[in-house]
């Protein structure tokens, strides 16, 4: 009778036994002063949440009066869930960036440089937005070469969390592009909810490729704009930060190419100066008497190493003189001129020293200055007779 006779109903109330089970569904209790209800909702529509309910916060649920057979209660099968007011979003914001700073989410030794010169730059907003038009706009006034890559999201509503978290996953896949921006015009609290979403803040914390959140006006911040390596104030804001501006960069090559050859045209002046300074010097304007004055110092040295030579040359035929002087005193043949003469005894020709190597009858050899001859031996002077001649039998 009361699934069939009542209504779906808004009831509103404070959340107690809150569990959010691994199955995807939510049980809890709505409660008040005076009463409760117990509550369930069901994976499809628990998924579609864009705020994290916990115990305490106040909410208003629509849904329809079911009975649970098996306990015997009816209980409130919840179809929709909403915070109470802003001042519940806001407790909510904050409870979720006490938890991730906590967690370390926001550190600024976790955030990436933006790189200065990207090629590429991927965009996570929806295609109808005007955030993406501005992004494009500037980034092809300020650097017209830049590719800019989209992936088309929902940036409000149900799923649109998960969509904002897929595309960033998919970027860091993708690999090709440089740095990203993640855009969305300005909103109510409520508009800009996903990018208070936990999975959307985990996503900008894991992706290595860098992140500019650029989400609502200057005097709105989210849970993304902390975890984010970079925030922009708006989307056009965004743009200007991740592009340099081309007609920029150009005035300053000029300029460094102005100061460059300032630099170039006084470093020649100066060494024309100092060619110059050389050119009216004393040892350049007169070359020839250096090189005359080299010339009669190497004639000097010339002279004086002949002389040396000569010198050099005139001792060693002295000392070669000598030398054969002493040779010709040793020669045998010097000897035999003075008229003495060599005596071999035959067959042997063994140098006859001493006459008592020799016995009569022995034949000899006796060379002198001019021819020799050879002979008998008649008789030997003994060494007591010195006066006694050999007679020989000359041939």
């Amino acid at each position: 009778m009361l699934e069939d006779t009542l209504p779906r109903v808004w009831v509103q109330g404070e959340l107690s036994n809150f569990t959010h089970h691994t199955s995807g569904h939510i049980y809890c209790t709505l409660k008040d002063e005076q009463c409760q209800i117990r509550c369930v909702m069901w994976r499809e529509y628990a998924s579609h949440l864009f705020f994290t309910p916990h115990d305490g916060m106040k909410v208003l649920a629509q849904g329809e009066v079911t009975v649970y057979e098996r306990g015997g209660q009816y209980q409130l099968r919840v179809l929709q869930l909403q915070p109470v007011g802003i001042g519940e979003l806001q407790l909510a914001f904050e409870r979720l960036k006490e938890k991730l700073s906590k967690e370390g989410l926001f550190a600024e030794e976790h955030k990436k440089p933006i790189p200065p010169y990207p090629w590429r730059v991927g965009v996570v907003s929806s295609p109808s937005g005007a955030a993406l038009r501005d992004v494009v706009h500037i980034i092809n006034r300020r650097s017209p070469g830049i590719r800019i890559v989209l992936f088309p999201v929902r940036v409000q509503g149900d799923g649109a969390a998960e969509d904002i978290a897929q595309a960033i996953d998919q970027f860091n896949l993708y690999g090709g592009v440089d740095v990203l921006i993640v855009a969305r015009g300005g909103g109510s609290m409520e508009d800009l909810w996903a990018f208070n979403e936990e999975v959307v803040a985990r996503a900008f914390f894991r992706s290595k490729i860098p992140v500019i959140s650029a989400v609502g006006h200057e005097i709105d911040f989210t849970i993304a704009d902390f975890v984010a390596d970079l925030r922009a104030p708006t989307p056009s804001a965004a743009a200007e930060l991740a592009v340099p501006e081309t007609e920029k960069l150009l005035e300053g090559v000029r300029m460094s190419a102005a100061r460059s050859r300032e630099l170039v045209e006084r470093r020649i002046e100066s060494h024309r100066e100092r060619i110059a300074s050389l050119l009216s010097s004393y040892g350049l304007r007169r070359p020839s008497d250096a090189i005359q004055q080299r010339e009669q110092r190497r004639d000097e040295l010339v002279k004086s190493l002949f002389i040396h030579m000569s010198n050099r040359m005139r001792e060693q035929e002295q000392r070669a003189a000598v030398q054969v002087g002493k040779l010709d005193g040793l020669n045998p043949e010097a000897v035999l001129k003075r008229g003495y003469s060599i005596c071999r005894r035959l067959p042997d020709r063994i140098l006859v020293r001493d006459a008592g190597l020799l016995r009569a009858e022995d034949r000899i050899d006796v060379t002198f200055h001019r021819g020799s001859v050879q002979g008998v031996v008649e008789s030997v002077r003994s060494e007591s007779d010195p006066w006694r001649q050999t007679n020989l039998s000359a041939h």
